[in-house]
């Protein structure tokens, strides 16, 4: 018990994150975190204290064994660590970025309770992003521990059958559709393939990765590292047909009937913008955020005119909305040229979006006005915004979500000039798919209903996963639905032969 209070209470706080400077990354779409040297990365790794309950293994949607790829980073051992990982988690260097760690694995860290949690997520994109620079010996390190597997190493065993899955004589020559190509959908698809399943995957977009792609701006998750993410999954047999929209050019029942697929996975995610339903929503300068990010992050509007993808960029910007979406459209905005002010109807504790994106936007210069909410856009003879007019709010009792409800302030009206507003208070699951398929069960808001182990549907061989069935979530909650529902297709086919 000693020796565990004593490194409780050594090097309390995270090794700090190298950044881009403030004032200079508010002007450029580069990557903000520049990511651990390898000193930083094993001196992060040491702070570990490897207690024996491992809570952070059960607060990882995913169950990557962090504790000993922990290890491994502390020992310099970075292939092996990454190899651990992987086994894991199909996509560790877009989690290593965007997943919110401090809710999930370092939020029950038990390094946490005295400082700092350890910086598992900033170790988690370390070693993917040292394998991808150091192949070789990221290949060596999985030679490794096949040999030691072979010699009845169980620990070994283990990794490599998470790492490259297991042939199943059954399963071998299975087709499996997945609809969709974000991270629930690649996940299963990853599976699916190392269970020598023959997967394509059918993406309605120009470009594969869902809200990797469209959703998450350059300066937090660099597009090219999504492609390379991608590619290794076609590396293992997995096809993608772009521009391919389920619900539309195919539904279900073709790609089961008539295209011969065993099984359909359907990650669709929840693209479907939500609106304030306030007056003048429909004025030129007012657009939701999935609009604005689909522009800059798929399309490369930030790259006008070398990309032939307009977009307007006003100067004096209102997003409305406190999660990572706003923080994300907020960013974009302030990048474009605009003064940017984001609006939120409860305070800064009850914002949904990680403390870190909200900590880049404010030394970015991006100004909050809390207990805040709008209730008209104004416009001028010509159609386009000129104003927000807004009430103040108090927070009374709880609501269904468990968070203060927000109450206006009578009173307390009042304007903002601004000649672009962007609305990102959510999104929907679009209903297109289960609109097209016929016996399949879904909720009054289009939520996809599931088996929660196998992530099976009312309708037989088709199962579904991440925000499709649960609502807009976080990436890494999509990738264990993905996960589930691979074994859950598994199981599936295995039966049905």
């Amino acid at each position: 018990m000693a020796r565990l209070n004593y490194e409780m209470n050594r090097q309390k706080a995270k090794v700090p994150m190298p950044e881009l400077d403030p004032a200079e990354r508010a002007k450029t779409f580069d990557e903000v975190a520049k990511g651990y040297s390898e000193e930083d990365a094993v001196a992060e790794a040491r702070r570990c204290i490897q207690c024996p309950n491992a809570p952070c293994v059960g607060g990882c949607p995913v169950g990557v064994p962090i504790p000993q790829f922990v290890a491994q980073v502390a020992e310099g051992d970075f292939a092996r660590a990454y190899a651990i990982v992987k086994g894991a988690n199909a996509l560790p260097a877009i989690c290593g970025r965007v997943c919110p760690q401090e809710t999930q694995c370092e939020g029950v860290c038990t390094r946490g309770r005295n400082g700092e949690s350890v910086g598992i997520g900033r170790l988690e994109r370390f070693v993917s992003d040292w394998a991808f620079a150091h192949p070789k010996e990221a290949a060596a390190a999985l030679d490794a521990l096949r040999e030691e597997c072979a010699a009845g190493d169980e620990t070994a065993c283990g990794i490599v059958r998470s790492a490259e899955g297991a042939v199943s004589k059954d399963l071998a020559g299975k087709r499996v559709a997945v609809v969709g190509s974000g991270p629930a959908s690649l996940t299963c698809a990853g599976e699916l393939a190392k269970r020598g399943c023959a997967v394509t995957v059918f993406e309605a977009l120009h470009k594969v990765g869902g809200v990797l792609t469209y959703g998450i701006p350059e300066f937090r998750l660099p597009k090219a590292l999504v492609e390379r993410e991608v590619a290794k999954l076609g590396e293992i047999g997995v096809s993608f047909e772009t521009n391919a929209l389920v619900g539309r050019l195919y539904d279900i029942d073709e790609l089961m009937d008539e295209r011969g697929f065993d099984a359909v996975f359907v990650g669709t995610g929840a693209g479907l913008p939500s609106y304030l339903g306030i007056e003048g929503e429909g004025l030129n300068g007012v657009m939701v955020a999935n609009e604005l990010l689909t522009r800059v992050n798929l399309m490369k509007a930030y790259e006008f005119p070398a990309y032939d993808t307009p977009v307007y960029a006003g100067k004096r910007c209102v997003v409305v909305g406190g999660g990572n979406v706003a923080m994300d459209a907020a960013r974009t905005a302030k990048r474009l040229g605009a003064d940017v002010c984001v609006v939120y109807r409860r305070g800064r504790e009850e914002m949904p979006a990680r403390a870190e994106e909200i900590h880049h936007a404010e030394q970015e210069g991006i100004e909050f006005k809390l207990l805040t909410n709008p209730v008209r856009v104004v416009g001028d003879d010509a159609g386009w915004v000129r104003g927000l007019e807004c009430v103040r709010m108090e927070l009374g009792a709880p609501d269904a979500s468990g968070r203060r409800r927000p109450e206006a302030v009578a009173g307390s009206e009042f304007s903002i000039d601004i000649d672009m507003l962007v609305i990102a208070v959510g999104s929907k699951t679009n209903p297109l798919v289960a609109r097209a398929t016929p016996g399949l069960e879904v909720t009054p808001r289009n939520l996809i209903v599931v088996d929660e182990r196998t992530c099976a549907t009312s309708k037989p061989g088709v199962f579904a996963g991440g925000d499709a069935v649960i609502g807009a979530a976080t990436v890494i909650l999509a990738m264990g639905a993905g996960k589930r529902a691979a074994a859950g297709i598994a199981e599936y086919l295995a039966s049905a032969v």
